[in-house]
Order: C-alpha cells, then sequence, then structure tokens
C-alpha cells in the first residue's frame, strides 16, 4: 500500500459527454475504480497539500482535466492535458478490445493470448504516454497511469 497522504481517496467521471457503454466497458471502468482505490500514487507537484484527494475526470474542449480536490470537497488545482497525443493510442486500443471481447466468445486460448498481449502493449504505451504529459505536475507510479488510462479511454466514449 502506497503512503496513504499522497493517494486518490475518491474519484468521479463526468458523466455528461457518455450516452451508454456496454457491459464489458463498465465492468473495465469498475475495476479500474477499485484497483485505483486500493494502490494508488498521486502526488500533485505544486499543491501544497499532501492529500489524500478526490479526482474528477473530465473532457473540456478537447482536453482531458484532472481536477484535483481535497477530502472536504475544495479546489486544490486543476491540470488540463491536450487529448491528441492520446487519440491514436485510445482508436487502436479500442479496436484491439473489441477484437478481444469477439475473441474469448470463438477464437483458440492461443489467439486468445496473443490478441490480450497487444491488449497490454496498448495498454502500458497509453499509461507511459499519460505519465510523460503529468511529469512536472503529477506524479504516479506506473499501476496508478494504468488505471487513469482505463478511465481516460471510458471517457473518450461518445455512446
Amino acid at each position: 500500500m502506497t503512503e496513504s497522504s499522497h493517494r486518490i481517496v475518491h474519484v468521479t467521471l463526468d458523466e455528461r459527454s457518455v450516452v451508454r457503454r456496454s457491459a464489458e466497458v463498465e465492468h473495465e471502468r469498475a475495476v479500474a475504480i477499485f484497483d485505483l482505490m486500493e494502490d494508488n500514487l498521486f502526488r500533485p507537484v505544486e499543491c501544497p497539500d499532501k492529500g489524500p484527494f478526490h479526482l474528477h475526470l473530465s473532457v473540456e474542449d478537447n482536453r482531458m482535466l484532472f481536477d484535483i480536490r481535497n477530502t472536504a470537497n475544495q479546489d486544490l488545482t486543476k491540470i488540463l492535458l491536450p487529448l491528441t497525443p492520446f487519440r491514436t493510442i485510445v482508436r487502436d486500443y479500442f479496436m484491439i478490445c473489441d477484437s478481444y471481447f469477439k475473441a474469448i466468445k470463438k477464437a483458440t486460448p492461443s489467439q486468445i493470448e496473443a490478441i490480450d498481449m497487444g491488449r497490454r502493449g496498448l495498454h502500458n504505451e497509453g499509461s507511459e504516454v499519460l505519465r510523460e504529459r503529468l511529469a512536472g505536475k503529477v506524479e504516479v507510479d506506473h499501476n496508478t497511469a494504468r488505471r487513469l488510462f482505463t478511465l481516460i479511454c471510458v471517457l473518450h466514449i461518445r455512446g
């Protein structure tokens, strides 16, 4: 378990832009949030508050907004990241996830494993891009970045 003060203890997604999500996507969202709450490292660099933090994620004007608050839900800082660096990775990730969910129903175990390896590779690539974009703004570990990337993908779904 990560140091208790430098962590997210509550996360919400802006649901205004979401029309509907498949059961698979809802499951991925729920797992990402559960895992994030279990163990994460989240240390905003220019924030005097040491946490723990509430995080509200949304998409505004083609940018990802990290609205960081304290446990009393008071604003601490906001971080905006352009979505452009994520577009190709997210699109490719959606395509391979679709292939993976279809493969589960009819492919051989070795085919499913091959697709899953590609899926995990793209997920890792997306989480590394996120860590690079957050560098100097928020320190996150690899697992926290992976879970946050999953939530960014969920917010990209437009129904």
